[in-house]
This record gives structure tokens, sequence and C-alpha cells, in this order.
């Protein structure tokens, strides 16, 4: 078996960090970086035997991510988030990868997540597939203010198996973090030049909800689909409102 350290960043995750840990078990190291955690995220990693890690200043996300990923014991790495899980039949998919000695660089991972009771299996959310195995020498995060993601040199293949997330708590929660995401991304996007034109929130979001309700089979989800398709369609608008309301900003009064 090619040695395989799991890498796992924290702030205050005292209720999803059990699960995570207890899924990555089959790894020769876990290692958690914390990042300033003022609950019991700390005496839980060190409970379940993982190396725990405490960094400084929280960095942002992609130099938080690279840190940990430096701090691993071995060169491939699974990286993933308090609220994700490896499954028992992903778990056997990587072991049988690890076997085989790696043959490629990186694995994109399908990723599924729980929300409002059940697993989202449509809209734009499934099956997000996440570049999450990967070997550090080839392969680093990037991004700036949001999305941030692996890239490496070399080819990439693809495992079958999905990725548990547990997304959002309720609604309200995911409401929050559109608003900080959709923020986010319209700085980020004012900043490498980009605009929107008058109606490109409305038509857009319109798109979203369709290519989400519809063409992504949003619809077979019933009640949790349709909620899913409303608030990518909401995200949609926000994030573009936004940058239309960065652009009105700049300009001089009349």
């Amino acid at each position: 078996m090619v040695p395989l350290s799991a890498v796992i960043i924290t702030l205050d995750e005292e209720q999803n960090l059990p699960g995570a840990l207890a899924s990555v078990r089959f790894c020769d190291e876990v290692l958690v970086v914390d990042w300033g955690s003022s609950d019991r995220t700390r005496d839980i990693a060190h409970g379940a035997g993982a190396r725990v890690v405490r960094g400084g200043p929280w960095p942002g996300f992609v130099a938080g991510r690279n840190a940990a990923l430096d701090l691993a014991g071995h060169d491939w790495v699974l990286a993933l988030d308090a609220d994700e899980r490896v499954t028992p039949l992903l778990r056997d998919e990587i072991q049988a990868e690890r076997a085989a000695g790696f043959r490629h660089a990186g694995y994109r991972v399908p990723r599924v997540a729980w929300y409002l009771g059940r697993w989202i299996r449509g809209t734009d959310w499934y099956p997000d597939p996440q570049l999450r195995l990967f070997d550090r020498r080839r392969g680093r995060w990037h991004g700036s203010l949001i999305h941030e993601s692996v890239r490496v040199q070399g080819s990439v293949g693809r495992l079958r198996s999905d990725m548990e997330h547990l997304s959002y708590a309720d609604v309200s929660h995911h409401m929050r973090v559109i608003d900080s995401y959709t923020t986010l991304w319209a700085r980020q996007a004012f900043e490498e030049g980009r605009r929107a034109w008058t109606l490109e929130p409305l038509a857009a979001s319109l798109w979203a909800f369709f290519r989400n309700l519809v063409i992504r089979h949003g619809f077979l989800l019933g009640e949790t689909g349709l909620t899913v398709s409303t608030l990518n369609a909401y995200y949609t608008y926000a994030k573009l409102a936004k940058l239309q309301e960065l652009a009105l900003r700049t300009a001089p009064p009349p």
C-alpha cells in the first residue's frame, strides 16, 4: 500500500469532526490542522488518535489548505472537511488504487450533499466532482476569495463512489452562506474585470432555475428539489446583482 495521509482543517467543528475522523481510520495518518477553535475540536481529534497541529491566524482557505498539505507525513493525501465523510464504498476504491500504486496524479470524487432530510442526487449539486485524493508533489490548492480547488500536474482519474457532505443545517443557514459567498464572488469577479449587463441577473437566474429543476432533475427530489433549485437561482441572481452594485459604487455622482 502506498502511504496515505488524511488531512482535515478545522475551526469549531466539535459536532461534525467525529464522523469525519471515523471515516478515514484506514489512512496511515490522520492530520487535523486547527485554526483557532474555541470548542472541543482539538480534544476530539486527539482522542481519536489524530495528529493535531494548531495553526496561527486564519490565512484564508487556499493558504490554510496548502499549509496543512505541507504538514502531512506522506506525499499522497486525502483532503476533506469536517462535514464530509468517506463512505465504505469510496474507502474500498481508494484502497484498491493504493494497492495498484496510484495510476494517476490525482482523483476526482463525486460528492453528495445531505440537505433537508435527504441526499441530493440531482440539481447542480450532484455529482459535484471534487479532486481530493492526490500526490502533493504534483498538486496544490488554487483559487482566490471563493471556490478553491486542487490542480495537479499529470493525469486525473475518477472514482465512482460518493463522498458524503453534510451541507447546511437548515434553510436559514443556507441563506447566510449564500449571502457570504455571493459577496465574495462579486468582489473577486469585479477585481478580475468582470461586469454584468443590465438584465443578466434575471436571465441567468431564470436559466439556473430551469437547469436545476428540469434538466438536472431537481423535480425528482420533490419539495426539496424545488427548494434547492430556487435557492441556486437566487444565488445566481444575488451574485450578479452584487457585481452590478460594485460597478455602480465606482461611478461618480450625478
